[in-house]
C-alpha cells in the first residue's frame, strides 16, 4: 500500500484506533477523511489536525451511507483507500432468552455497515491507481471471547469476507485485513486503562510499520496477535480459548 499521496477515508475516525490511524496517515502526507456519528467529536479531531475532513453519518442507515458516499466522492474524487474501522463491542449473556437489540446493533454496525460501504465504493476504487480496502477484524475473530459472542462472531465474519473480497478484487484493489489484539482504547468501559492491553501508541507504531512493508501483508498482525491468530494452527486452540475466557474480567 502506498504510504503518501493517497486520499484515505477512515470510518470510526473520531477515537481510538481510527483516530490514531487518521492522524498518522495525515502526518505522513495523505489527504484524510474521517467519518463518525457525532459532529462534536469530528470537529474536535479536525480542529486538532488542520486538513483532515470530517463527515457525520450513521453507517447503519443504508440511505445515509449512499448519500455520504456520493458526497465524499464529489468532494474527494481522488479517494483511493478506505479503512472500514467503525465498530461497537458489548457483552451479552446468551445463557437465557434476552433482548437482542445489542446483538442486532453489533451485526448492523460491525458487519452489514462495512459490507455496504465497501459495496458503495468498489466500482470507484477499482478505477483508481494504488487502491486499497482495509477491513478491521479482531484477534477475537480467531478465538472468541465468550462474554461477547455476537461481537466475536461479527469479526470472524469480517475475516471470512475479507478473504473472499481479496480473491474477487485481485489485480484491481488491494484488500488488507487489520486484526487488532486487545488495545487500550475506549471500545469498552475500562479498556483504555487496562495494563494487560497493548498501548494504543505501540499498536499504531507497529501497524504503520507493517503497512509500509513491500508488499503490504494481506493481514496486519502486530506482535501480540499471534497468541490468538495462530492458536488453531499450532494445536493449542482449546487451551487458548480456556485461558482467554478464564482471564476475562480479572
Amino acid at each position: 500500500m502506498r504510504q503518501t499521496g493517497n486520499t484515505i477515508l477512515i470510518t470510526g475516525g473520531t477515537s481510538g484506533i481510527g483516530r490514531a490511524l487518521a492522524e498518522r496517515f495525515h502526518a505522513a502526507g495523505n489527504k484524510v477523511i474521517i467519518a463518525g456519528r457525532r459532529q462534536a467529536l469530528l470537529d474536535e479531531v479536525t480542529a486538532a489536525n488542520p486538513g483532515i475532513a470530517g463527515y457525520a453519518v450513521d453507517m447503519v442507515d443504508g440511505a445515509a451511507t449512499d448519500a455520504f458516499v456520493q458526497g465524499v466522492l464529489a468532494d474527494h474524487p481522488a479517494l483511493n483507500i478506505v479503512i472500514a474501522n467503525a465498530g461497537i463491542m458489548r457483552a451479552e449473556d446468551a445463557s437465557h432468552r434476552r433482548d437482542l437489540s445489542d446483538a442486532e446493533e453489533m451485526i448492523a454496525t460491525n458487519l452489514t455497515a462495512p459490507i455496504r460501504l465497501i459495496d458503495a465504493l468498489v466500482d470507484h476504487l477499482s478505477a483508481q491507481a494504488d487502491a486499497a480496502i482495509v477491513t478491521v477484524s479482531s484477534g477475537l475473530a480467531f478465538v472468541p471471547l465468550a462474554a461477547t459472542p455476537t461481537y466475536s462472531a461479527t469479526k470472524a465474519a469480517i475475516h471470512s469476507y475479507s478473504q473472499s473480497l481479496r480473491w474477487q478484487l485481485r489485480g484491481k484493489v488491494e484488500v488488507i485485513e487489520l486484526a487488532p489484539p486487545a488495545v487500550q482504547t475506549d471500545l469498552t468501559p475500562g479498556q483504555a486503562t487496562n495494563a494487560a492491553y497493548m498501548p494504543l501508541q505501540q499498536f499504531t507504531d507497529e501497524v504503520m510499520a507493517l503497512f509500509a512493508l513491500t508488499p503490504t501483508p494481506a493481514e496486519i498482525q502486530v506482535s501480540t496477535l499471534p497468541f490468538l491468530r495462530h492458536a488453531e494452527a499450532e494445536g493449542r486452540y482449546d487451551a487458548t480459548f480456556e485461558a482467554l475466557n478464564n482471564s476475562y474480567g480479572h
